[in-house]
């Protein structure tokens, strides 16, 4: 049987969880306190035991799913060269329309980054890393410039994936070539 703690565990990943689906539904805007609690099906008053505002929980499952989501792509990186890498990622980047929740969600964090101190700090922080890892992979396979090309790459990572939003013809693979004519030593 569970212990409190574990409880407790639990109900906060469920609000999380809860609050990430809902701000790809419904805009960060729109989420509330009461339709968090009621989507992770729990006592609202549990929202404000485990977060010290909607906007804390918001930006937390974003943070979350940011660093997944960076992390999957950095560590797919790794066994494979930078010419291959680059066709990876922007093949893998085919799953963001710019219209689904996790795209959405996206979107949504990085405008209220800019009115959330914290979250941006956190978003910061998780980019310069992706950035890194990527910069330190390239320079490993004797990329030249390899820190300015990491820059170029989520650059256009993240530009491709708001374009897709705007014009769901926006083929990411079509630009595979000319960032692997980059990478290539």
């Amino acid at each position: 049987m569970p212990n409190s703690a574990d409880r407790g565990r639990r109900t906060r990943e469920q609000l999380i969880d809860a609050s990430a689906r809902l701000v790809g539904e419904v805009g960060w805007g729109a989420v509330t306190t009461r339709l968090v609690a009621e989507r992770a099906g729990v006592n609202p008053a549990l929202v404000h035991y485990h977060f010290a505002s909607v906007q804390e929980l918001l930006s937390t499952a974003a943070l979350r799913f940011a660093a997944k989501v960076l992390e999957e792509s950095a560590d797919a990186l790794r066994e494979v060269e930078p010419a291959e890498g680059v066709e990876r990622i922007f093949e893998d980047l085919t799953r963001f329309t710019g219209a689904d929740p996790e795209s959405l969600l996206l979107a949504e964090a990085f405008l209220a980054a800019h009115r959330l101190p914290e979250l941006r700090s956190g978003l910061s922080a998780l980019v310069a890393d992706f950035r890194g890892r990527v910069a330190d992979w390239l320079r490993a396979a004797g990329v030249r410039d390899a820190d300015e090309v990491a820059l170029l790459l989520a650059a256009a990572i993240d530009g491709l994936v708001l374009h897709r939003a705007l014009d769901s013809s926006v083929d990411f693979r079509a630009v595979a070539g000319p960032f692997r004519r980059l990478v290539e030593s």
